[in-house]
């Protein structure tokens, strides 16, 4: 059988001085064709937090981007790349899956002090693939995806925490 393709993320979304970085997994198929982080319309993350940050989920993505820098938010994946059918996280590879530098990335934003998982497979990927000393607040929020049932409100009250 031959081998998937070898998928890539993307670069994080961060600004000069972001106190939260909100962690994915790994971009789903419609996200990479798009280039832009949840790029599923029926994924709930952008009218997520855009409600929580006050700004228009439907503006196009470089404002939506720019807003949640300016909201001291930074966003990325736990995984640079792996192999994957599809867009769920169940279907990656787990031999393929290759961390981000979290390393570099912390150190170049030292303001980071809070991580927030956006599902499971991110907090269970990065708790297994990345070994960090420096001590921050790591929470697991509901999954952003439409492959999580969930009422939106439920979700909407589980990322309150982010505001906090």
């Amino acid at each position: 059988m031959p081998k998937l393709p070898l998928l890539q993320g993307f670069s994080p979304i961060a600004g000069n001085r972001p106190g939260t970085l909100i962690l994915g997994n790994m971009p789903s198929a419609m996200s990479l064709a798009t280039g832009e982080y949840y790029g599923n319309p029926r994924n709930m993350f952008w009218r997520l937090v855009a409600e929580l940050f006050g700004f228009d989920a439907d503006d196009p993505y470089p404002q939506r981007a720019a807003s949640l820098r300016r909201s001291g938010i930074a966003v990325w994946d736990v995984l640079r790349h792996c192999r994957r059918t599809g867009s769920l996280d169940s279907a990656v590879e787990q031999d393929s899956m290759v961390a981000n530098d979290f390393a570099t990335f912390f150190a170049e934003h030292p303001s980071i002090k809070r991580v927030y998982f956006n599902g499971a497979a991110a907090e269970r990927n990065f708790m297994r693939l990345v070994t960090l000393d420096v001590p921050r607040t790591y929470v697991r929020l509901p999954s952003t995806s439409p492959a999580q049932t969930m009422r939106y409100a439920d979700k909407l009250a589980a990322w309150r925490v982010i505001t906090d």
